[in-house]
This record gives structure tokens, C-alpha cells and sequence, in this order.
């Protein structure tokens, strides 16, 4: 003879699987906003195997795939930007003074505006990249 049981089963909702998805796309989403998009002008950088990051005290020069010169991304001239710079850089101690040039620029106008900035009194610069192979 069978018995029957009166007890039913309890119909629950499981919290462990609903944790789990929440706790994967948590960490999916803190992942995905660590990647930093520089504001302001468009360049193509070049490439590098290791890239620095900007800090608060940089001093930033742009230059653009057309040529025009940017200090801290307001709009430049050549004549007037040694003596734009080298009011930025009294106004911090020791800078690091990045450049930010276009990978299809002629390296005379990089290498005229690293000149510039070595000659206003930067110590400490730094040709930005991006990495890649």
C-alpha cells in the first residue's frame, strides 16, 4: 500500500544564479569603463609596446594630420606658442610635457615643437602612443 505524502514541495526562487549573473556583469561593466577616451582633439597616434598616461600637472601639445598646433588643447600658432608654453610651464614644477602628433605629420614639425618646448626650459618630455604591434 503507497502513501501519500501531504507535504508539497515548496516552490522557492534561487538567489544564488540571480547573484552570480549580477556579480559577472558587474565586474563586466567596471572592466569595460576602466578604458579612458581622450577628450578633446582627434589625432592617430603611432604605435608603442608601452604607453604613458597624462597626469594633472602634463603640459599637452597637439599637433593635427593638417598641421595645426595645439597647447592643452586651446588653439595655437607657431610664433606665439614658445612664449605660451613657457608661461605653462612656470606655472607647474617640472612638468611633463606630452606630444600628442599624427602619425602622417613630417617628424620636423614633432621634432621642431620638442625643440621649442626643450628650449622654454621642459626637462622631462614625452612623445604620446598607442599601443599595438
Amino acid at each position: 500500500m503507497r502513501l501519500e505524502s501531504r507535504l508539497k514541495p515548496i516552490a522557492t526562487f534561487q538567489f544564488i544564479s540571480l547573484a552570480d549573473i549580477i556579480l559577472i556583469l558587474i565586474i563586466f561593466f567596471l572592466l569595460a569603463s576602466t578604458f579612458i577616451i581622450q577628450p578633446g582633439i582627434r589625432v592617430k597616434l603611432p604605435k608603442a609596446l608601452s604607453p604613458e598616461r597624462e597626469g594633472e600637472k602634463n603640459i599637452l601639445i597637439t599637433i593635427t594630420r593638417d598641421g595645426s598646433l595645439y597647447l592643452n588643447q586651446r588653439p595655437t600658432d607657431w610664433e606665439r606658442f614658445p612664449a605660451q608654453l613657457y608661461r605653462e610651464i612656470l606655472k607647474r614644477p617640472n612638468p611633463m610635457i606630452i606630444l600628442y602628433a599624427d602619425a602622417d605629420i613630417p617628424l620636423q614639425l614633432a621634432v621642431k615643437a620638442l625643440d621649442i618646448a626643450r628650449g622654454a626650459g621642459g626637462k622631462r618630455l614625452l612623445i604620446a602612443t598607442r599601443t599595438g604591434e
